[in-house]
């Protein structure tokens, strides 16, 4: 089967592209292909809602079963891509069969970081990336249950907090000397490191990972913790081997220009395998969170079709852990901010803290603060400086700023 319009990854982001290019009047034949045997489905609430048994499982797919049909999309589930060649304007699937594309978009998403210790691939070593993980790990999360969770970035500490919500017995391992300290810095991380502790989480910083054995994790200083389950979050990778063998630029995910096009003027990427430019940065970058794979997809199929469309919006990602609810809006690099200022209360986990680089604000959390976003977002793209003190006096509406 020819196809004039192709998207290889469906997710998210693939599915919102589909629907995005039928509501731009696109017409003709279209194809979402998938590993995955799922039909569509959001990630967030495998580590949240779903996990904690609180979502119906209904609830996490992008579109009702019947969408695709109705809409002539065709959804090829299941199935895995082995070769792109761009001059022919083709894919290659796993069964030999070819399909021919006028617009190609890679919507191939991220896997998770492996462990690389002796006993890494034993059973009741889990991931979270598919629905099916998410289905292993809350049949684990039981009263009683010894779970180890190696690594406390955001899916770590989400796995945490719905194991111990749970009953389960929780430890953290992680390598640094806070939970999410590379995203955050000190000052917030220290926020979360006594959140989970209120909450009974056994947290251990600064350990080396040497071995999983059958009774647990091995450290580095010989010492063992038990566990019956153990889930590792150390991080994703970008799924960028197809781009790479097709010849297309790839650094950090695939390079694309601020209309989600690749090095290839036929081929399109988004989510989280895209490094995009940002015109508010001025520089290429890649978000692995939910709204770039929800947002992305429709400047991605207006590009397709030949319209104007850039993709400018400022990164936002939330989590919920226990009685903390936490939005984020901006973007920092790791140490690229010389001050935080707060406005609240970090210790009661009711506030705002603000990134700031030479005045300007580049990002602002807020914790169990509603209705907040927008001004944040709108105080993060202006770019102007602001004064600290107004930035932390709850008395000065963050719309005046």
């Amino acid at each position: 089967m020819d196809a004039a319009h192709v998207i290889v990854g469906a997710s998210l982001a693939g599915a919102k592209a589909a629907e995005a290019l039928r509501e731009e009047g696109y017409d003709g034949p279209l194809m979402l292909i998938g590993e995955d045997p799922e039909r569509p489905y959001e990630r967030p609430p495998l580590s949240k809602g779903y996990l904690m048994g609180k979502t119906a499982r209904e609830k996490i797919y992008v579109h009702p079963a019947e969408w695709y049909a109705e809409h002539n999309v065709y959804l090829r589930l299941d199935t895995t891509v082995t070769a792109v060649d761009p001059v022919a304007h083709r894919v290659t699937l796993a069964d030999g069969i070819t399909v021919g594309y006028a617009k190609l978009l890679l919507a191939t998403g991220a896997a998770p970081r492996r462990l690389r210790v002796p006993g890494a691939g034993r059973e009741n070593v889990l991931y979270l990336r598919t629905v099916q993980d998410s289905d292993r790990l809350r049949a684990a999360f039981k009263p009683g249950a010894r779970i180890v969770v190696i690594g406390a970035g955001w899916i770590g500490l989400e796995t945490a907090a719905a194991a111990r919500e749970a009953g389960a017995e929780v430890t953290v391992l992680e390598v640094a000397e806070l939970p999410l300290l590379r995203v955050l810095g000190r000052e917030v991380a220290q926020v979360f490191a006594e959140l989970h502790r209120a909450h009974g989480v056994q947290l251990r910083f600064g350990v080396q990972i040497t071995e999983l054995t059958e009774q647990g994790v091995r450290l580095g200083d010989g010492t063992l913790v038990a566990a019956d389950t153990m889930v590792v979050g150390v991080g994703i990778t970008p799924n960028t081997a197809l781009a790479e063998a097709a010849g297309l630029a790839v650094d950090n995910g695939i390079r694309t220009d601020e209309h989600l096009r690749t090095s290839n003027p036929d081929v399109f990427a988004a989510g989280d395998a895209a490094n995009a430019f940002h015109p508010l940065f001025g520089k290429p970058i890649r978000v692995e969170h939910w709204a770039n794979a929800l947002h992305q997809p429709r400047t991605a199929a207006r590009s397709m079709l030949g319209r104007p469309a850039a993709y400018d919006r400022v990164p936002y990602f939330f989590t919920d852990q226990f009685d903390l609810g936490m939005e984020y809006t901006g973007y920092v690099e790791p140490g690229g901010y010389d001050q935080v200022v707060f406005r609240g209360d970090p210790g009661a986990r009711e506030f705002i803290a603000f990134w700031l680089s030479g005045g300007r604000v580049l990002a602002g959390m807020n914790v169990n603060v509603w209705d907040v976003t927008d001004p944040i977002r709108e105080l993060v793209r202006s770019g102007r400086p602001v004064a600290p003190a107004a930035l932390a006096d709850p008395d000065v509406p963050l719309d005046q700023l």
